[in-house]
């Protein structure tokens, strides 16, 4: 848990509350905040399996996935080529393309040009390309507006993406089932403060939406998990725009390291469906293998 990444307090959070699970599930659990000595670290303990609860790059895009490969030590989550597909929007946008499932469009630009003037026309969104939690989004409502004032600390090439207006709703995989479609209800954006911080957001779970948006999400996410290869838990967060009925059911990302926190959507899921928060970290450990 923890790491390096910009996620890192969400990190260890998700890290306490599985750890506090699994020893109440009868586990023998030792914490590890990755850093520089992870591989000693880990060499050291010789777990007989790695949960893991890191969040973001180097925990969640195929590099640690590659590292317990390497050490031959069983893992949860998905493997290194589908976590680092899934890390990389771009490239996870031509495996849903590919696999028939519907995106909006978007280009890679440069942080600098992006800075200087529009790349596409607004409405539009700029996020980095390899980090999640809505760490450092920016929404460009119309061109008036002007571009971006982007921080110094956005990467040197970011996405650029039309906005997909309508309702945030979202949808949890384990194993080959999904579970049930949440809608996600906040006063603004669905930022980092609103997805982490209690109150930040309503989660109305199951969603009230027609049936036939409810099952088209459900069907979604379960084919972007086998698209992308994933294992174990994924989510997919998806915009629906409710005068475009089901054509406007778009998928924004599949998360392969879904949060654990208490404010969580996939655990709530998961609960809501009938399995407590201790059973499904369970399950993800008897869940875990090395060739993922």
């Amino acid at each position: 848990m923890g790491g390096p990444s910009a996620e890192r307090e969400v990190s260890l959070s998700s890290g306490r509350e599985c750890a506090a699970a699994l020893q109440d599930e009868g586990f023998q659990v030792v914490t590890v905040d990755a850093g520089p000595d992870l591989c000693d670290r880990l060499q050291a303990e010789k777990p007989d399996i790695v949960f893991n609860a890191l969040h973001g790059r180097w925990g969640e895009d195929g590099c640690v996935q590659g590292v317990l490969e390497w050490l031959g030590i069983p893992y949860t989550h998905s493997g290194v080529l589908s976590s680092a597909l899934a890390m990389d929007k771009q490239r996870t946008k031509a495996v849903f393309r590919n696999a028939g499932l519907p995106v909006m469009e978007s280009v890679i630009a440069a942080r600098d040009e992006v800075r200087a003037g529009h790349v596409m026309a607004p409405p539009y969104v700029v996020k980095p390309n390899n980090e999640g939690s809505s760490v450092g989004v920016y929404l460009v409502h119309e061109v008036g507006d002007g571009p971006p004032k982007l921080a110094d600390d956005m990467p040197e090439t970011v996405m650029v993406e039309t906005f997909a207006p309508g309702r945030e709703l979202t949808t949890t995989v384990v194993g080959d089932r999904a579970l049930t479609v949440t809608d996600i209800v906040t006063d603004g954006w669905y930022d980092y403060d609103a997805k982490y911080r209690p109150g930040g957001s309503r989660h109305v779970v199951p969603a009230e939406i027609p049936a036939e948006i409810f099952d088209l999400c459900m069907d979604y996410a379960l084919r972007a998990h086998q698209a992308l290869g994933c294992r174990g838990m994924s989510r997919t967060d998806f915009r629906w725009d409710e005068r475009r009925g089901a054509e406007g059911l778009i998928l924004l990302e599949t998360n392969t390291q879904p949060g654990m926190t208490p404010t969580s959507l996939s655990p709530e899921q998961a609960a809501v469906t009938g399995t407590s928060f201790g059973a499904l970290c369970r399950w993800m450990v008897e869940d875990a293998s090395c060739d993922r």
